[in-house]
């Protein structure tokens, strides 16, 4: 039986320092070699979350501009090795991104929306401890969670973005695109120089 949950979209988020601690390669690395099969699961190849998902070193907390590349092209190595589970895609209504979650902390996951500019997939995996940090994505969050920052496009119309998670396994966020106005202002323009 498939389970299909529609997921809140918070467009205020009242933590101004996340993602303040950038992850660079050489912490990454240190903690992928931990070896911990939760960690694998999250930060591993093809995983939407993992740092190494477009090829090459790139810190998922900040934004990555998904949708000016074709998926195909850009994960076309882990496709092929048959290694991602993450797709994404447009049509005429919409832009759309598709990924299997990491399997732990799912009723964690969290999908914000900030201003137009920003979409962010983001969970908890590990309870913080007591921490001078109020918040576990101010500090070395990938010790606590994952996130995926992605860059909207122009014409996308951040306010009606839904998100799904199928059978607590499939994560799919669908960004409806704006529509556009027949009556623009350089047609009104076009226009008042023919009165």
């Amino acid at each position: 039986m498939t389970s299909c949950r529609l997921l809140e979209v918070h467009t205020e988020d009242q933590t101004p320092h996340k993602w303040s601690v950038s992850l660079t390669e050489e912490l990454f690395k240190k903690l992928f070699s931990q070896g911990t099969p939760i960690l694998h699961k999250i930060f591993g190849e093809g995983s939407l979350f993992s740092p190494l998902l477009f090829g090459k070193f790139f810190d998922p907390s900040d934004a990555f501009p998904l949708w000016e590349f074709e998926s195909d092209i850009l994960l076309s190595n882990l496709r092929s090795s048959g290694k991602t589970s993450v797709d994404w895609f447009q049509t005429d209504e919409a832009y759309v991104l598709k990924a299997e979650l990491p399997g732990v902390g799912i009723n964690t996951v969290r999908v914000y929306a900030e201003n137009g500019k920003i979409v962010e997939i983001s969970g908890q995996w590990k309870q913080q401890k007591e921490s001078k940090a109020k918040d576990w994505r101010s500090e070395h969050w990938w010790e606590h969670g994952y996130v995926r920052r992605l860059e909207l496009p122009e014409d996308a119309d951040w306010k009606k973005i839904q998100a799904y998670v199928n059978n607590d396994i499939f994560l799919e966020v669908r960004i409806p695109k704006n529509t556009l106005d027949c009556d623009t202002d350089d047609t009104k323009a076009k226009n008042s120089d023919r009165v």
